[in-house]
């Protein structure tokens, strides 16, 4: 089982989350169990105090190290560590499985302005990003993170075949969908999809696939191609 613990400022955000949908699911079912702390219980003043203000001087708050390091401590929890963080490296696929075969993953959730970088060097975090911006604090991509992870896990999905032929899984993005009715609003669905030859469609999905990712992500083109030339 994969224990996933986050230390977060506000809990409540996770609570509807890992009761639903895949998430839920992979809970009752004992492939995942998700641990959520208040990192204010880690503080030992009257007034709970988790922030100060930045050395040098400058704009907004900075997460102190103290309540973090004790979190972690009591958690008792060894790497993967992650610090969600807008300098961090940007997530992967390839990261999603390397965190979904280990046996725990702790996601630190900072705010405000920023953590204190003693949070990530002290801990050996590994500084993670979503994308190329900011939000409020690390909460929704801690959950972005565990949902890409969750799903990986044999059993977590109806069927393997669901996460392999996703976007990423191989390096590419995935071909179109599409379902019923075969004409809608004067949009038709290619005919290869509703002729039956099984071939002829995964050789369509294979050149969309293709398409896409030269379209959309010359980036992961480029590097598939790369990969290729070995």
């Amino acid at each position: 089982m994969l224990t996933i613990s986050v230390v977060t400022l506000f809990p409540e955000l996770f609570t509807a989350p890992f009761a639903t949908s895949i998430l839920g699911r992979a809970a009752a079912a004992g492939l995942v169990r998700f641990r959520v702390v208040q990192l204010r219980d880690y503080t030992h003043d009257k007034h709970h105090t988790v922030d100060d203000y930045p050395y040098g001087g400058g704009a907004g708050m900075v997460l102190k190290p103290e309540p973090f390091f004790e979190a972690v401590d009591d958690l008792r929890v060894g790497p993967p560590i992650v610090l969600l963080s807008a300098r961090g490296r940007r997530f992967t696929h390839d990261d999603a499985v390397r965190f979904a075969v280990a046996k725990e993953l702790t996601l630190l959730c900072g705010h405000y302005k920023d953590v204190d970088q003693r949070v990530a060097d002290g801990l050996g975090a590994e500084e993670l990003s979503i994308g190329d911006f900011v939000l409020s604090g690390g909460e929704p991509a801690a959950l972005c993170v565990i949902d890409a992870v969750v799903r990986l896990l044999p059993g977590a999905l109806g069927d393997h075949e669901s996460a392999a032929t996703d976007s990423h899984y191989d390096g590419l993005l995935a071909p179109p969908s599409y379902t019923r009715p075969p004409s809608y609003r004067g949009m038709d669905v290619p005919a290869v999809l509703l002729g039956g030859d099984h071939e002829k469609i995964a050789e369509w999905r294979a050149r969309e696939a293709e398409r896409l990712t030269r379209e959309r992500r010359p980036d992961l083109w480029n590097r598939q191609a790369t990969e290729e030339r070995g």
